[in-house]
């Protein structure tokens, strides 16, 4: 009794269709889905922070850049305004009125009614010493021979002094320049600038000079943001106007060195202390002023790490969106995908015991002819045995007695080998592997076509030597290959034809059997459509499914099967199986 074909079945007895199968699928799905997906998402979120940082760097120290650019360019205007005015001084006033205290006096408070940062004014002679003074304090005779700007002033014509509180005690800085008189005697005319007038470039009240307007009425702030600090160093990194972080002027700024730059420049830093900054400088020409701007990093960085914080929270809504979505669509996608297949396989295994039942069909006239022989012999002996009983006035011998039963015994055994093939080869197995006697399967398929063979004078041969190897596979699912290709080849030959079968082990894993016919032939467009569905080239006869189910049931089972063929003189089938199980 045949056994129902369900898809629990399916499912159980074909590989392809096992649930390990689908599941690795999905997996491998759900991941390259997934990383063709995220991969890009993160590449530009990646390249869209950095240009997002980049821009709002760039917006955070232009404004950094802007503001030292126009404190150089301040610094230097008010450096030359003065310049300018000493020059003039000296230029329209002679030596004799220059040595003239109270000539100096008079100039001196003509410029501070406009420049009323200039302290006081001085005359020097060629010798460095102050011969001519005019100011709050008594610095006439006072020797500059050795100070720094002086040695300057020889070199250049004029010079600009650090910021200092000598004698004083005053924070301010020198200017000077150098004039040849009317005897061309060499003299420089120096002026006190107090350093309160330089404060500019951050917020006077921060500072704590409120009345700051009775000494630099023209000072202005250029606006400094509320974490940054502005202020005035000199080569050495000495502070020459007061620093919200470093102190008063003539402190040390804590800045390591800086390379002299003439124009902006940006660079990261740390001070003496470890506090990570971003600095802007640049030196002021023809003095030894450098303007500085700090920022603290983490003032710099703040809008960049809450861009950042919005770009991780929105490519991690994305990526769990996309993997939510890969996950369900691939599983629906696997699933639908699955569900076919067994629908697929259902069908083609109907479709396999259609083709066996047709296949059994074809047979039944030989397969009748066979089984009636022996019921002939039954039907004899049983009757003969009965006259005797019946009719005979003396009772039968033993032997004559024995006889008759063992042919009816002999009789009724042939048949119910018959019927038992006949019945095996038709019931729909649950597929089983086991090792098979192929000489022996093979015999047993060509017990189905004896009497086709013996009516049509086909000759049958087995062209082998010594026992060929067994093969570990399904034995219903190999008699319903061989019994398809034969029966093609029973149909291909003429009456009086020959049909060769060879086994081969072709090494200790595989074995070849051959099934070689002298029939017709198929044309060499023919030969690479054989195992398509429904294709045929039996005009009339044929539904086009043996050898494409006999292709399926051979991979199934690990195998392969090649054809050659030419018209007029035959066509080779040959079927490779592994010796072992395949593998699940």
């Amino acid at each position: 009794m045949s056994k129902q074909i369900t898809r629990a079945n399916i499912a159980k007895d074909e590989v392809p269709i096992a649930h390990r199968r689908y599941r690795k699928v999905l997996i491998v799905t759900v991941l390259l889905t997934s990383i063709v997906a995220v991969v890009p998402l993160v590449i530009m979120t990646g390249i869209n922070f950095r240009q997002y940082r980049n821009a709002f760097n760039f917006e955070i120290t232009r404004p950094m850049l802007r503001f030292v650019a126009l404190g150089q360019q301040s610094m230097a205007t008010f450096l030359s305004q003065r310049h300018a005015m000493l020059e003039r001084i000296a230029r329209e006033n002679t030596l004799a009125e220059l040595q003239s205290s109270d000539t100096l006096t008079g100039i001196l408070a003509d410029i501070q009614t406009t420049y009323t940062d200039v302290i006081d004014l001085g005359l020097i002679d060629d010798r460095g010493v102050q011969i001519s003074y005019a100011g709050p304090h008594d610095l006439r005779s006072r020797d500059y021979a050795f100070f720094d700007w002086y040695r300057q002033l020889r070199v250049g014509g004029s010079s600009v002094s650090d910021v200092v509180t000598d004698y004083t005690g005053v924070p301010h800085f020198n200017m000077a320049v150098q004039h040849r008189g009317d005897d061309s005697h060499l003299f420089t005319l120096r002026a006190a600038v107090d350093a309160n007038a330089i404060h500019w470039l951050g917020n006077f009240e921060t500072f704590g000079y409120r009345d700051h307007g009775s000494r630099c009425q023209g000072c202005h702030s250029l606006g400094v943001q509320a974490s940054s600090d502005a202020f005035l160093i000199n080569g050495s990194g000495v502070l020459q106007t007061p620093s919200l972080h470093y102190g008063q002027a003539l402190a040390p700024s804590l800045l390591p060195s800086l390379p002299a730059r003439s124009e902006a420049t940006l660079v990261e830093l740390e001070d003496g202390t470890g506090q990570a900054l971003i600095v802007s400088y640049a030196d002021v020409a023809g003095s030894p002023f450098r303007v500085v701007l700090v920022s603290p990093r983490t003032a710099l960085h703040a809008g960049s790490m809450s861009l950042r914080r919005d770009l991780l929270i929105f490519m991690g809504v994305s990526i769990l969106l996309i993997v939510a979505v890969v996950i369900g669509g691939s599983t629906y996608v696997v699933n639908r995908a699955r569900e076919a297949d067994l629908k697929r396989a259902v069908y083609y295994h109907e479709l396999e015991y259609a083709n066996k039942m047709a296949a059994l069909g074809r047979l039944s006239a030989g397969v009748a002819h066979e089984i009636n022989n022996p019921i002939a012999i039954i039907n004899q002996s049983a009757g003969l045995l009965r006259d005797l009983m019946t009719w005979s006035k003396e009772r039968p011998s033993r032997e004559k007695i024995l006889s008759l039963t063992n042919s009816i015994l002999n009789s009724a055994r042939r048949c119910g080998r018959i019927t038992h093939n006949l019945l095996g080869f038709a019931k729909h197995m649950e597929v089983e592997h086991e090792k098979i006697n192929l000489d022996r399967l093979l015999r047993e398929v060509l017990g189905f076509l004896g009497k086709e063979a013996s009516y049509r004078q086909i000759e049958v041969a087995f062209d082998y030597s010594g026992e060929p190897p067994s093969v570990v596979s399904d034995k219903g699912q190999l008699q319903q290959v061989f019994l398809n290709i034969i029966n093609n080849a029973f149909a291909a030959v003429e009456d009086g034809g020959r049909i060769e079968i060879g086994i081969d082990p072709l090494d200790e894993h595989s074995v070849a059997v051959s099934i070689t016919d002298n029939g017709a032939g198929i044309a060499e467009e023919n030969l690479a459509h054989i195992f398509d569905p429904f294709f045929t080239t039996k005009e009339g006869s044929g539904t086009g499914l043996g050898l494409s189910i006999t292709y399926g049931i051979v991979k199934k089972l690990g195998g392969s099967i090649d054809v050659t063929s030419e018209v007029g003189k035959g066509t080779r089938f040959t079927i490779t199986l592994p010796t072992g199980e395949p593998d699940a």
